[in-house]
């Protein structure tokens, strides 16, 4: 593995990422939802640098801190179009468009359905995915401007890459999620991850990361067939008090 990665929650419910390539020591911040929380984490880490902000779409939570970053940092701020909206950017990336962070290749996919512009990044060698507000652990993200067939197509192209992927999400929802999946499937293995789960959020522990293969075998939006069943699905979580 080549790809550090620190987690650290920020705001409500966000994480912030900083990661690291190993061979060149080159630092980025995956969003930025509390600029004041990246730089004392980058302070904590000692690895002395912030490189790259990259972006995954263009809510305030997940750019807020691009302008006190870039003018603390001089790092370069790397996102999707949409990102002009909300907060400043110096390179537009696309799905199919490549990061390089160090020796660390970063593949860019588009991933609409939350936004319209959603990207994601992903090293296929370290087998790590950065995929914002697009899949969470047993959930996703809500249809804020894309459409029910446009979620469900990214996230069965998520679906696609090798299980073992690592995915690391920007929200901490799982256990709602979780409670959403057991009131759809009740399966004794799904109760079993449950519970899991909810051990862990009572020991203060982190959810994420998530890998593939778990989102396949629990992730209740993964696992519907088609679009028109993921659209009955998504809004009946939307209105889920469970």
């Amino acid at each position: 593995m080549t790809l550090d990665v620190r987690i650290f929650p920020c705001l409500n419910d966000n994480y912030g990422f900083l990661v690291r390539d190993a061979g060149s020591g080159m630092v980025a911040a995956i969003d930025t939802p509390d600029a004041a929380a990246i730089l004392a984490d980058l302070e904590r880490s000692g690895w002395g640098r912030l490189d790259l902000i990259l972006n995954t779409h263009w809510h305030p939570d997940h750019t807020q801190g691009n302008a006190r970053l870039k003018d603390e940092t001089g790092c370069e701020i790397i996102g999707p179009e949409e990102v002009r909206k909300a907060a400043p950017i110096d390179r537009i990336v696309a799905g199919g468009d490549v990061v390089m962070l160090g020796e660390t290749v970063l593949e860019v996919t588009h991933a609409p359905g939350h936004t319209l512009g959603h990207i994601v990044y992903r090293s296929a060698a370290d087998a790590q995915a950065f995929v914002g507000d697009v899949l969470f652990n047993m959930g996703c993200g809500r249809l804020f401007e894309g459409t029910p067939e446009q979620m469900h197509a990214s996230l069965q192209t998520l679906a696609a890459w090798p299980d073992e992927t690592m995915v690391w999400c920007a929200h901490e929802y799982t256990a709602g999620n979780a409670r959403f999946a057991l009131s759809v499937d009740d399966r004794p293995e799904m109760r079993a991850r449950a519970d899991e789960i909810f051990a862990m959020r009572e020991r203060g522990e982190a959810t994420v990361p998530t890998t593939i293969g778990a989102e396949k075998a629990f992730n209740p939006f993964v696992r519907v067939k088609d679009a028109a069943g993921f659209a009955v699905r998504r809004a009946a979580k939307d209105v889920f008090a469970g």
